[in-house]
């Protein structure tokens, strides 16, 4: 009699936002998500820039580059939203700092319709901070950090961006978990950056403004939101 096997779905999750409190009427402006199968990628991902209806504030835009204009023509959260629940529906999802991107996510459930659960309904949720702070007390535990400790490649990492922060924190994760690297190459993050700066070039090109790289303070500050 053959022994039945569940396949374990993980999907690593990562979000950008127009400013650090959804209290504040801050907003989702990307999502970038990678699908785990028993610890290997799928290819299945999930990414998407969505239009807040609302400014990005000064000190994000530092963060991630993501301006105003460039989200002009990008859909709305209501209409992802039932792609976006399929998607994480049933799967553990694993997040670095996992309060702030969950408590975004689940105001932006709740602005579409009181119909849609929290994410807690639809899947669990493991946090890599949490993980990581109980692994190394006292030490700094933002994801730059945790990449340099355990010799993760993340030097194209000129500005943030949902995906390849999710990539990121896949090799992350399966170092910390396992021992399992290099899920994603280079070659893959390198086109995923080129992307990235594609998006600057146009800010640029388009925009009344000079886009501001992010010091590494300000780095810190969006991924030690709640950290060291």
């Amino acid at each position: 009699m053959k022994t039945k096997t569940t396949n374990t779905r993980q999907i690593v999750l990562d979000t950008e936002t127009t400013g650090l409190s959804p209290e504040q009427g801050h907003r989702v402006i990307e999502i970038g998500a990678v699908e785990l199968i028993n610890r290997r990628p799928t290819g299945n991902h999930f990414h998407e820039y969505i239009n807040p209806e609302r400014e990005v504030e000064a000190e994000a835009l530092a963060v991630h580059g993501i301006s105003n204009e460039f989200l002009q023509d990008k859909p709305v959260f209501k209409d992802l939203i039932d792609r976006f629940v399929d998607y994480i529906d049933g799967a553990e999802l694993i997040i670095h700092n996992a309060p702030f991107d969950v408590g975004f996510l689940n105001h932006e459930f709740k602005l579409v319709s009181p119909k849609y659960n929290k994410i807690a309904k639809y899947c669990t949720v493991f946090d890599t901070l949490k993980f990581a702070r109980e692994k190394h007390p006292g030490q700094r535990n933002s994801l730059d950090a945790l990449c340099k400790r355990y010799d993760i490649n993340n030097s194209d990492r000129v500005l943030h961006g949902a995906l390849l922060d999710a990539k990121i924190l896949a090799d992350l994760y399966l170092v910390m978990t396992g021992g399992q690297i290099s899920l994603f190459g280079d070659d893959d993050q390198t086109q995923h950056v080129s992307h990235q700066n594609k998006t600057q070039f146009t800010i640029k090109r388009d925009g009344n403004f000079k886009v501001i790289r992010a010091t590494a303070e300000e780095l810190a500050l969006h991924d030690g939101f709640f950290t060291d």
